[in-house]
């Protein structure tokens, strides 16, 4: 959700902070905004709804020497309390203008507040929730036990505060340092040489420096030019997490693609690599961070995986690996609904977390809710040191690198190989698998990213598909067994990308209903399974393609090469390598990425920032 970037420095701030807000433009946002402190005592602010050049335009017409400064926060928002507009857009200031608070995440108890502070008289120019912030902090700076202090100040707000936020607050009176803190929201400091930064991603000072440290919850940081200090809630010393970026600023940039995500499209066969590297050795499965031992694992006795969006998808994909390997039960839920249905947890019970950001709001209440209820988490995670595999007992980093297209790509597949890997573990401790079998599935799973690249390599055929459906009403996606997630998926990302209807569905229950859509022209695209590796599923899957096909549809098949029995039932047949039949996953959505995204280009689409969507749901 929401992009924060603060700088103090020696740079100009400004230039520092419009740079980091581009580099967070991935996150998804509606309106921006800056403010500045010109180190003369006056803070200057501009904001404007719509997108970063709308702000760089409106600086540019008033003219940016009036925000020359050497310290300035800055801030992309994603609209959950009050319209975009210019009014609700951040920094929000209190009524003498001397306090600016950029804010990510919601403040829960915030109508309390509003009604307390009108109460007094103040009136509130915004519809946020943020707003009341910059008025609690104003007051608790001028007078009482924090008076004159901003850092105590805004511990002695923060302390008031219900619901998830990351805040970062500056004051006219304090022209060299900026407070941040954070509470179930992201938020990383970045350490370089006479200056420093505060991000809600590492990728918003990427170019200054990969020093950085990981604040943890209920934590707040003073930044100045030549430090920073960390406290928690009650102004006591804590201990942050430093950490070294192992990305650089290459891995955040198109690289000569139109799209950030066509170029984390073709990276996957790395990221597959790189999730993979080093976790099988000395003939053992290996987490990259594990507070459980074998028999804790061998004491599980029900798995469920929790996950939104894409991540749900991995999650269905790992319920057949998990099974079939392990002959274990498992559940794959939606994190927004897991504890609202109260899930029989315990003891036994692993959870499965999935999250590219490791701050998914929905996903890490989950954890928070299995915890609670004594079962054992394990995270599966992009993003190292984050607060899901914080919580967790066992965390397995998929090591895909920065993604910045919104709809996720790289990511999806190096969830599907973790959580392999998280099946295999199982499998591993528990005994269902003998050391060789394990081996040998892994050495299945190190082909996976040659498969994909070779996938790659024959995406022509896709792009001018897309562009020749690109002026379809509907899409429709059947698959089944492990090609039921991959349909789900490949409907999503159309929804996601193209705005188009897409749905997915298990073929098996076409004639349960949803051939009832079936009309001329249609495109429908079916998911095959091996003809070797599941001839029983592969012939009802050609039967069901006959079926839509006589109705009039027109079929897109994604087919194991050399499957000549699928062929007449094609009008489309999208060829990808024969790989084992639970690793299909992997190479079959890869078309279909390519697929969408044509589509949406066809369109005139951005695909990188589809409309109403954030890369990180932080809120729930």
């Amino acid at each position: 959700m929401c992009g924060i970037v603060g700088y103090v420095g020696h740079r100009q701030a400004l230039d520092v902070v419009l740079s980091g807000l581009h580099r967070l433009e991935y996150r998804g946002y509606d309106s921006a905004g800056v403010a500045v402190l010109d180190g003369h005592g006056d803070l200057h602010v501009a904001r404007k709804a719509g997108r970063l050049a709308n702000l760089e335009a409106s600086l540019d017409s008033t003219g940016r020497d009036a925000f020359a400064g050497t310290a300035a926060v800055g801030h992309t928002r994603w609209a959950t309390h009050g319209p975009p507009a210019d009014r609700n857009s951040h920094p929000h200031t209190d009524t003498s203008g001397r306090v600016a608070v950029v804010h990510n995440g919601i403040i829960e108890n915030f109508a309390d507040l509003r009604a307390e502070l009108e109460s007094e008289g103040v009136e509130l120019a915004s519809d946020t929730d943020t707003e009341s912030v910059a008025h609690l902090v104003a007051r608790a700076y001028a007078s009482g036990a924090t008076a004159g202090d901003l850092a105590a100040s805004v511990r002695a707000v923060c302390r008031r505060l219900v619901g998830a936020f990351t805040l970062v607050v500056t004051h006219a009176d304090v022209p060299d340092e900026i407070v941040a803190a954070r509470r179930s929201s992201p938020l990383v400091v970045g350490v370089g040489d006479g200056e420093h930064f505060v991000a809600s991603d590492v990728a918003a000072f990427i170019d200054h420096t990969r020093q950085a440290v990981e604040l943890g919850q209920d934590q707040l940081v003073v930044i100045g030019r030549d430090g920073y200090e960390v406290t928690d809630f009650a102004g006591e010393d804590a201990a942050a997490r430093p950490f070294t970026v192992d990305w650089d600023l290459s891995a955040a940039e198109k690289g000569g693609h139109d799209y950030f995500m066509l170029k984390e499209i073709d990276e996957q066969p790395e990221a597959l690599a790189n999730t993979l590297r080093g976790h099988f050795a000395s003939g053992r499965i290996s987490l990259d961070e594990q507070r459980m031992s074998d028999q804790d694992l061998r004491d599980v006795d029900k798995v469920f995986v929790v996950a939104c969006g894409s991540a749900y998808h991995s999650g269905l994909v790992a319920k057949y690996a998990i099974e079939h390997w392990c002959r274990l039960p498992v559940e794959v839920e939606l994190a927004s609904e897991f504890r609202y249905r109260d899930p029989v947890l315990d003891r036994d019970t692993l959870v499965v977390a999935v999250s590219q950001s490791g701050e998914t709001a929905d996903t890490l209440e989950a954890v928070r809710h299995a915890r609670g209820q004594k079962a054992r988490v394990l995270a599966v995670c992009n993003t190292n040191g984050a607060q899901i595999p914080r919580e967790s007992d066992a965390v397995l980093y998929t090591h895909a690198g920065p993604e910045i297209g919104v709809a996720s790509t790289k990511a999806f597949l190096a969830q599907v190989a973790a959580n392999y890997l998280v099946g295999l573990a199982l499998a591993q401790a528990r005994g269902t698998k003998y050391p060789d079998e394990v081996a040998r599935e892994f050495a299945e799973l190190e082909n996976a990213p040659s498969a994909v690249q070779k996938v790659l390599a024959t995406t022509e055929q896709v792009m001018d598909l897309g562009q020749r459906i690109a002026d379809s009403k509907a899409v429709l996606f059947l698959g089944r067994h492990v090609g039921f997630p991959v349909a789900l998926e490949g409907a999503l990302k159309l929804k996601e990308l193209a705005y188009m209807h897409a749905e997915g569905f298990a073929a098996g229950e076409l004639k349960h209903g949803p051939i009832a859509l079936i009309e001329e022209g249609l495109p429908v695209v079916v998911v095959m399974p091996s003809p070797k590796g599941r001839a029983m599923l592969h012939s009802k899957l050609v039967s069901n393609i006959s079926e839509i096909q006589a109705r009039g549809a027109r079929t897109i098949v994604i087919a194991e090469e050399g499957d000549e029995v699928v062929r007449p039932y094609a009008d489309e047949l999208i060829e990808i390598p024969a790989v084992p039949t639970l690793l299909q996953p992997i190479v079959a959505t890869v078309p279909l990425q390519v697929l969408a995204a044509e589509i949406a280009r066809s369109r005139g689409y951005d695909i990188d920032k589809p409309r109403n969507l954030a890369k990180s749901v932080t809120v729930e």
